[in-house]
Parts: C-alpha cells; sequence; structure tokens
C-alpha cells in the first residue's frame, strides 16, 4: 500500500497532467514534493508503479502516465464507530466498512472512518449521520478538524483544534455549541479529517 507521502506525488501527477496536459519530469515532482534528491522520487514512483497506479517509462524526461483503471480502483475504509459532533460521548466499536475510489480520497496508511451524530460541526458541511474519513495522525495544526480524546473524562469529539498558551480550544462549527477548552495534557488527538461523506 502506498505510503501518505506517495499519494500525495500520484495526486500531484494527475493535477499536474490534468493542467498542463503533460505529466510532470523527475524535477518537478522533487520541488514540487520538496523531496531532498531524484533519487528518493525514483523510489516513489517505484512504490507507486508497484500499486499499479502509474506507468513509468525510464530515460524519458515525462515518461509518466497515470493508470485509468486506478482512478476508479475502490478499496475498503474501515468504519470504527461512533463520534459525537457535539457533546463529548464514547464511540461504539462496530464492524463496518464503505468501499470508496481514489478520486474520493486517496488510499494511504492509517486512513479509518467514523460516523457523526449531533450537529456541532454543520457550518464545516459535517452533518448527523455523515462518516468522516480520518488520517490517523497524533498532532494537529491549529485549524484542523480532528477527532480528539478527552482522557480525563475518556470521551471522544469532533471539532476544530487550536492550540492556545496553556491550553488547547476545541471548537465547534455551529454557535449553539460553547468551546471546549482543557489543558494540553487532557487532549489526545485520534485523526485529522482528510473527507467527509455525506449521508443522504
Amino acid at each position: 500500500m502506498p505510503s501518505e507521502k506517495q499519494m500525495e506525488i500520484f495526486d500531484f501527477i494527475r493535477a499536474h497532467t490534468a493542467r498542463t496536459g503533460r505529466p510532470p519530469t523527475m524535477e518537478e515532482i522533487r520541488c514540487a514534493k520538496r523531496l531532498s534528491s531524484k533519487s528518493l522520487v525514483v523510489h516513489h514512483l517505484k512504490a507507486l508503479v508497484a500499486a499499479g497506479l502509474i506507468e513509468h517509462t525510464p530515460n524519458v524526461s515525462r515518461g509518466l502516465r497515470v493508470v485509468e483503471t486506478a482512478l476508479g480502483a475502490t478499496f475498503r475504509l474501515p468504519i470504527k464507530g461512533w463520534i459525537r459532533a457535539g457533546v463529548p460521548v464514547l464511540t461504539d466499536e462496530v464492524e463496518e466498512a464503505v468501499e470508496l475510489t481514489h478520486d474520493i480520497v486517496p488510499q494511504m496508511d492509517g486512513l479509518y472512518g467514523l460516523r457523526v451524530r449531533g450537529d456541532s460541526m454543520r457550518d464545516a458541511l459535517v452533518n448527523d449521520g455523515d462518516i468522516v474519513v480520518l488520517q490517523h495522525q497524533t498532532q494537529a495544526r491549529n485549524g484542523d478538524m480532528v477527532a480528539v480524546r478527552l482522557t480525563d473524562r475518556n470521551e471522544f469529539t469532533l471539532k476544530h483544534f487550536y492550540r492556545e498558551a496553556g491550553r488547547v480550544r476545541l471548537r465547534a462549527a455551529n454557535p449553539s455549541y460553547a468551546d471546549i477548552v482543557v489543558r494540553p495534557s487532557a487532549v489526545e488527538v485520534q485523526g485529522r479529517v482528510v473527507a467527509v461523506i455525506r449521508q443522504f
């Protein structure tokens, strides 16, 4: 399975090809993705070739081609339970998965889904019953929408994350809900939202 960095390169190749009508060069990939050397570019491209996402013709300046069938290929996203978008509650573990295509979200390590209960993130277009797709990570940047565990209560919630002086603010995207303000040691980031699957 390609890594997150390799899927970023795959997405760059797709976008560059769609925008310019030709695939990027090795140097363009290296600069765009801030890689230290062309050999590292080659390493990542080999992984994408092995995954069947691209074809690569060696010794050709723009010898890359996105495999069209890769765009419609599906992968299974595990749904690990429910998360409250409102007052924090525990998630319920469930045995479930959904099929996603690469054009919805690139397949990468550490992806999982949670069903949303509540309306505290409605202004971020996350509604009750939707599925949020998360990339597992333990750090967050200000403004990220994240699933967090509040360790003092052993509860989980979905909010926008903001680190402030000596505290963390968890902000809803609905003015009806007050911010949750806690000390940094009381918050464990579980994952960052990378996509939302609307349920109608």
